[in-house]
C-alpha cells in the first residue's frame, strides 16, 4: 500500500508561481507518481492550515466548494507590495499579488467518503463534525504543481480533513490510525505542512544564503524519527517535539502535526524521505510511506 505526506510551502502561496524554486518539479515528480502508478480512487488530505478544536475534527463533506485565500495577516517580505486587500478576518491578508488572489483548483469532493471517515473516527473515539468549507492554500498551490489541471489533473475524489487545534503528537498519530484502513481501498492520504517553519525569523534571513543552524537539525533529527522502525516510529516522532531546538523550529507546531496523520496511517509501512532542502528558517522535506507500484 502507498500513502505520501506532500509537505509543500502553504505558508507563502507563490509555491504554484515560483516555477525556480528547486522543490516546484520534486512536486510535480510527486504528483505523476501518484496519478500514474498509484492512480488513487480518492486523496484525503489534511493540511496545516486547517485546525478545528482541540478535541473534534472537521472535515469537509461536500462535493463543491470555494477556495479559502487566506494567506498572511502582515505584509510578506516575498512581496512588499502597498496594495491592501481587506476581508473580514481569518480572511484578511493583503501583501501579494493580484493573480494570488485569483487561483483556483477543480477540486471535487465525495460526501459519501467523507461519512465514511466520519465513521472510521467515531468507531477511533475521535468526535468530528461534516461542513462546507474552502480548500486553503495548505491544499491548492501544492496541488496546482503536482496535480496541475492542465498537465497532471487530479482525476478522483477530493476530501479535506482537520488537524487538531493542539500539539499533540501522539493524538495526531492516532488521528491517521484512525482513517489508515482507507488505504486499502485505493485510497492516499496526504499531509501538507513543512518540517521547519519560523515565520518570526523569516524576515531576518530572507535573501540570504544557507540555513538557520536549527533549520538543518532539526530536519536531520525528523529524518531519523521517521525513518525509524515501525515499531518505535511513534515514540521516536513524538520525542522530537521536546528537542531544545523544536520551538525554533516550529514556534506553533501546526505544520509539523501533518507528518504525524500519515505516519499513524502507514501502520507497519516504513517512511523514507525522498528530499528535502534547508533554506533560512524553513525546510521542505518530502516523505513517502509504502510502496510505489511499478
Amino acid at each position: 500500500m502507498f500513502d505520501v505526506t506532500l509537505l509543500t510551502r502553504p505558508s507563502q502561496p507563490d509555491v504554484q508561481y515560483n516555477t525556480k524554486h528547486p522543490v516546484y518539479p520534486v512536486l510535480q515528480a510527486i504528483g505523476k507518481e501518484i496519478t500514474q502508478k498509484v492512480k488513487p480512487k480518492a486523496v484525503v488530505v489534511f493540511s496545516a492550515h486547517w485546525q478545528a478544536k482541540p478535541d473534534e475534527i472537521h472535515l469537509n463533506n461536500v462535493e463543491k466548494t470555494d477556495l479559502i485565500y487566506e494567506y498572511a495577516v502582515a505584509p510578506s517580505p516575498y512581496f512588499p507590495s502597498n496594495k491592501q486587500h481587506q476581508l473580514t478576518p481569518p480572511l484578511s491578508f493583503y501583501g501579494f499579488p493580484d493573480e494570488f488572489y485569483k487561483a483556483t483548483y477543480p477540486a471535487r469532493g465525495n460526501p459519501a467518503l467523507a461519512s465514511e471517515i466520519q465513521v472510521l473516527l467515531s468507531n477511533a473515539g475521535i468526535a468530528s463534525r461534516g461542513l462546507k468549507r474552502g480548500l486553503d492554500h495548505g491544499v491548492f498551490s501544492g496541488f496546482n504543481v503536482a496535480f496541475d489541471p492542465a498537465t497532471n489533473p487530479l482525476d478522483c475524489p477530493l476530501v479535506q480533513v482537520s488537524l487538531f487545534n493542539n500539539e499533540d503528537p501522539d493524538a495526531h498519530y492516532r488521528l491517521g490510525q484512525a482513517v489508515a484502513s482507507l488505504r486499502e481501498r485505493g485510497v492516499v492520504i496526504i499531509g501538507t505542512g513543512m518540517t521547519v517553519h519560523n515565520l518570526r525569523d523569516l524576515r531576518a534571513t530572507w535573501g540570504k544564503p544557507g540555513a538557520l543552524p536549527y533549520a538543518v537539525s532539526f530536519d536531520n533529527a525528523l529524518k531519523e524519527a521517521v525513518e525509524a522502525d515501525p515499531a518505535v516510529r511513534q515514540e521516536k516522532m513524538a520525542a522530537i517535539t521536546k528537542r531544545g531546538d523544536a520551538r525554533q523550529a516550529h514556534p506553533w507546531m501546526d505544520h509539523l502535526m501533518p507528518v504525524y496523520v500519515a505516519a499513524g496511517a502507514a501502520g507497519e509501512d516504513k517512511g523514507v524521505q525522498t528530499w528535502t532542502k534547508h533554506e533560512g528558517s524553513f525546510a521542505w522535506a518530502q516523505y513517502r510511506f509504502g510502496d510505489v507500484p511499478a
